[in-house]
C-alpha cells in the first residue's frame, strides 16, 4: 500500500499531467480536492486539467415539462441543447479557476453515465499520470467503501501506471488494492503494534531467564548445601545443563497435557454440536415435505372446485346464449323496421318539404347518379352540401335494401365511413356528406380526372382497410358490407377515402368458423367480379368474404384496369420479376419494392378459401400501415424540398405560422422563441447575448407564407 502524508509529491511525480475530478462547484469534496491539488501537485505539474462528468442528453425538456427523445428531434435542435448544457458546466470551473492564476488551468467536459468509466478512460488516453478526487464522506477511512462510489471504483479498477489520490475531511489515500489504511491515525497504529512486537519479544526473554533462575535455585547444590569440593566445575555445569533440560521438559509436559485436554474437550462439545445440527435438519427436511405434499393436495382441491365453478358458469351462460338467439330470431325483421320508421334520434328524420328544398325540387341540374335503386343529387341542407339518395317509388324490392342502409349508418360512425346526416324513410330518402372528389372507380378509369399518385393510393387501401376491421369488429355483432367496389368508395376533396353504400350490408349474428364448409340456402348479394368465390359456391358469408373484394381493389389501384383476369396477370408478373409491365403506366415513380409487397397481399386476399386468406387485423392492417407511412415520409420530404428554406423555424424546423423577429435578427415560430427567451438570455442561433428580449411580428413574412400556402 502507498501512504501519502501531507508532504510535497516525489521527485517522480515532477513534470507530469494532473486532473482534477470536479462534480459541482458548491460540493465540499470538489473543494477540498481541487485546493489540495493546487497546494500539493500544481507547482511540479506540466499540465492541470479540471474535469467534469456531465449525464449523457437522451432527451430534451420541452416548455410544458415533457421530456422528447433526442431521435426525435432535428440534429440541430440536438446539438444546440448539448451545447448549451456543456456551457452550464463549463461555469462550474469558474471558482475553481480563480483559485490560481499564476498557470493556466484547462477544463474538459466529458458526457457520459457512468462517472467512474468515463474518468478512467480518459485518463488513458490524455496521458495524465494523477488523479485526485474528492470525497464528501466524513467517514470514508472508517469503513470499506461500497463499489457505488465513483472514489472506490475508481481506487478499485485503476491501472497502476497512474497515481489517484482521495482528499477527504478525514486525510488522503492513493490507490492500493489492499484496505484503505493510510491515515496518521492508522499509522500510530501500526507503530503501536510494532513497539507491542518488541515488548512481547523483550518479555519473552526475561522469561527465559526467570526460568534459568528457577532452575538454578532447584539445583542439588542450592538445595543439600554447598558440595563444589567433591565435584569438579565441568560435572556441575553438565549437572546444571540436564537439570535446566529436565525443568523445561517438564514445564512443556504440563502444557502438552493442558492442551490435549482442551482439545478433546472442544472436540468432544463439536461432535455433539454437529449431531444436534443433522437432527434439525432431518427434522427440517421431513417438515418441508409433508408442508409440500399438503400444498400440492391443496392446490389440486382449488383447481378441482374452479373447474366446477367455470363449467357450472358456462352452462348457464350457454342456456342464456340459447334463450337470446332465439329471442333474437323472432324479433329481427319486425325490430328493423319499427324501430326506423318510428323516431330515431341516431339520425335527423326530414320530411319531404325539406328534401325538396335541398334538391331545388329534385331539379336536372342537381342530380349526380343514378343506378337500380334510383337517383342521387347534390343539395344544401343548413348552408351544408349534402348528397342525397331517392329510392325510386316502384322500386319495392329495394325497400329492405333502405331500411338496412339506414340502420347500419346510424350506428356507425368512423372517419372511413359515410356519415348518415339525415333520413326520410316514409319518402325513401337519405342524406349523406357530400364527397367532391365522387367515387375510386372515377379515378381508376380516369376519364376526365387527373391519375392518382401512388402515395395517394397506398393511403386509400389503409383507409379503406381500417373501416372493414372497424365494421367487422362492431359490437354487438360483426358487420359485413358484401358489395365493395371501387363504385362505392367515394373521396372527399381531400381525396380521404370513404366506404358507402351499405345497403347490401349483414349483420352477422352467427358467424360460421373458417374450417367449417357450410351450404347454405340463401339469396347471394353484391357485384360478381367482386364477390367471395366461397360465398357463391356454398352461400356462406364470412368477414374475410370482403376480404376478397379488398385483393382486388387493391389490384385495380395497382393496374388502373377492370378486375377481369387480374389475379392471373399479378401472379404471373411476380413470378417472372416484371411487376413493372402491368403496373399503372400513368404513375411514372412507383416504389417497385413497396409495389411488390403490396401485390403479394392482395393476391393473398383473393384466395379461393376463406381460411388460405391472412387475417385483415394481424397481417394485412401492419403491411398497409408500413406502406402508408412510408407514402407520407415522401410526400413530407417532396414538401420540405420545395419549401423555401426562409419559411423554416431556426428551432423547431416547421414552416411558421406566427413568424416573429427576434433581438438578434432571426425570424422565430412565435412560440417557438417565446419559450426559448423566457429560459435563456442567448440567441438560439448565434449563441450571442440577446441585447433584450422583445418579439415583433414579421409581417411581410407571414403574408408571403399565407400566398404560398394558398398556392
Amino acid at each position: 500500500m502507498k501512504v501519502e502524508g501531507d508532504g510535497p509529491p516525489s521527485a517522480a511525480a515532477a513534470m507530469v499531467n494532473v486532473a482534477v475530478a470536479v462534480k459541482s462547484a458548491e460540493g465540499r469534496g470538489s473543494q477540498r480536492a481541487v485546493r489540495w491539488a493546487i497546494e500539493k501537485l500544481l507547482p511540479k505539474a506540466h499540465r492541470f486539467f479540471l474535469i467534469h462528468v456531465m449525464p449523457t442528453v437522451t432527451a430534451i425538456p420541452t416548455p410544458s415539462g415533457e421530456n422528447i427523445p433526442v431521435n426525435e428531434l432535428d440534429d440541430n435542435v440536438v446539438e444546440m441543447y448539448i451545447e448549451d448544457m456543456r456551457a452550464k458546466c463549463e461555469e462550474i470551473f469558474i471558482p475553481f479557476k480563480n483559485l490560481y492564476k499564476r498557470k493556466s488551468v484547462e477544463t474538459v467536459v466529458l458526457e457520459g453515465d457512468n462517472p467512474a468509466t468515463v474518468l478512467l478512460k480518459y485518463v488513458a488516453q490524455a496521458g495524465i499520470i494523477s488523479l485526485v478526487l474528492g470525497s464528501s464522506s466524513l467517514n470514508y477511512f472508517g469503513r470499506r467503501q461500497k463499489d457505488g462510489g465513483v472514489p472506490s471504483a475508481i481506487l478499485k479498477y485503476a491501472p497502476e501506471s497512474f497515481d489517484v489520490y482521495v482528499v477527504s475531511s478525514n486525510g488522503l489515500v492513493k490507490n492500493s488494492l489492499n484496505p484503505l489504511l493510510s491515515t496518521e491515525t492508522e499509522l500510530h497504529t501500526i507503530n503501536q503494534q510494532k513497539s507491542s512486537a518488541s515488548f512481547a519479544s523483550m518479555e519473552f526473554h526475561s522469561r527465559a531467564s526467570s526460568l534459568a533462575d528457577f532452575t538454578h535455585l532447584n539445583s542439588p547444590e542450592f538445595l543439600h548445601g554447598n558440595t563444589s569440593s567433591h565435584i569438579s566445575p565441568q560435572q556441575r555445569y553438565i549437572q546444571n545443563l540436564e537439570e535446566s533440560a529436565a525443568g523445561l521438559e517438564a514445564v512443556k509436559s504440563h502444557h502438552s497435557s493442558t492442551y490435549s485436554e482442551h482439545v478433546q474437550l472442544l472436540s468432544s462439545k463439536c461432535c455433539e454440536e454437529t449431531r444436534r445440527v443433522n437432527a434439525a435438519k432431518e427434522r427440517e427436511e421431513s417438515l418441508r415435505i409433508r408442508a409440500a405434499e399438503l400444498k400440492k393436495k391443496h392446490v389440486e382441491t382449488e383447481k378441482e372446485v374452479e373447474i366446477a365453478r367455470q363449467l357450472l358458469a358456462e352452462e348457464a351462460c350457454e342456456r342464456q346464449i340459447t334463450e337470446l338467439k332465439a329471442l333474437r330470431q323472432s324479433l329481427e325483421k319486425q325490430k328493423v323496421v319499427d324501430a326506423l320508421l318510428s323516431c330515431d334520434g341516431r339520425y335527423r328524420r326530414l320530411t319531404r318539404e325539406e328534401i325538396q328544398v335541398a334538391t331545388d325540387f329534385f331539379s336536372e341540374s342537381k342530380l349526380i347518379g343514378e343506378g337500380g335503386y334510383g337517383k342521387v343529387y347534390k343539395g344544401n341542407l343548413d348552408h351544408t352540401p349534402v348528397a342525397i339518395k331517392v329510392l325510386h317509388s316502384d322500386a319495392s324490392l329495394k325497400k329492405e335494401e333502405f331500411l338496412r342502409e339506414v340502420e347500419v349508418l346510424s350506428q356507425l360512425h368512423h372517419p372511413h365511413i359515410v356519415l348518415l346526416l339525415g333520413a326520410s324513410p316514409g319518402n325513401g330518402c337519405l342524406v349523406y356528406e357530400y364527397m367532391e372528389n365522387g367515387s375510386l372507380e372515377d379515378h381508376i378509369f380516369q376519364g376526365k380526372n387527373r391519375p392518382l399518385p401512388w402515395f395517394v393510393r397506398f393511403r386509400i387501401l389503409f383507409e379503406v382497410a381500417c373501416a372493414l376491421a372497424f365494421m367487422h369488429n362492431s359490437k354487438p355483432d360483426p358487420i359485413v358490407h358484401r358489395d365493395l367496389k371501387p363504385g362505392n368508395i367515394l373521396l372527399d376533396k381531400n381525396y380521404v377515402s370513404k366506404i358507402g353504400d351499405v345497403g347490401l350490408a349483414k349483420i352477422m349474428s352467427d358467424i360460421v368458423p373458417e374450417s367449417i364448409t357450410e351450404y347454405r340456402n340463401s339469396i347471394l348479394a353484391g357485384t360478381f367480379a367482386y364477390m367471395d368465390p366461397e360465398y357463391l359456391r356454398t352461400g356462406t358469408l364470412r368477414p374475410k368474404s370482403d376480404l376478397y373484394a379488398f385483393g382486388i381493389i387493391a389490384l385495380q389501384l395497382l393496374a388502373a384496369c377492370y378486375p377481369n383476369g387480374l389475379i392471373m396477370k399479378f401472379e404471373k408478373a411476380i413470378d417472372t420479376n416484371s411487376l413493372a409491365d402491368v403496373l399503372d403506366k400513368s404513375v411514372v415513380d412507383w416504389p417497385l419494392i413497396e409495389a411488390e409487397e403490396l401485390s403479394k397481399i392482395a393476391l393473398q386476399c383473393c384466395k379461393l378459401r376463406c381460411r388460405d386468406r391472412p387475417d385483415l387485423e394481424t397481417e394485412v392492417l401492419p403491411l398497409l400501415k408500413k406502406l402508408f407511412e412510408f407514402a407520407e415520409m415522401h410526400v413530407r420530404v417532396e414538401g420540405n424540398l420545395r419549401t423555401p428554406r426562409q419559411y423554416f423555424c431556426p428551432i423547431l424546423q416547421e414552416v411558421m405560422e406566427e413568424p416573429h423577429i427576434a433581438a438578434d435578427g432571426f425570424t422565430y415560430e412565435h412560440r417557438a422563441i417565446k419559450a426559448w427567451v423566457d429560459r435563456h438570455n442567448v440567441s438560439p442561433v448565434t449563441k450571442q447575448i440577446l441585447q433584450h428580449k422583445m418579439l415583433t411580428p414579421n409581417h411581410t413574412l407571414h403574408v408571403a407564407i399565407q400566398d404560398w400556402r394558398s398556392r
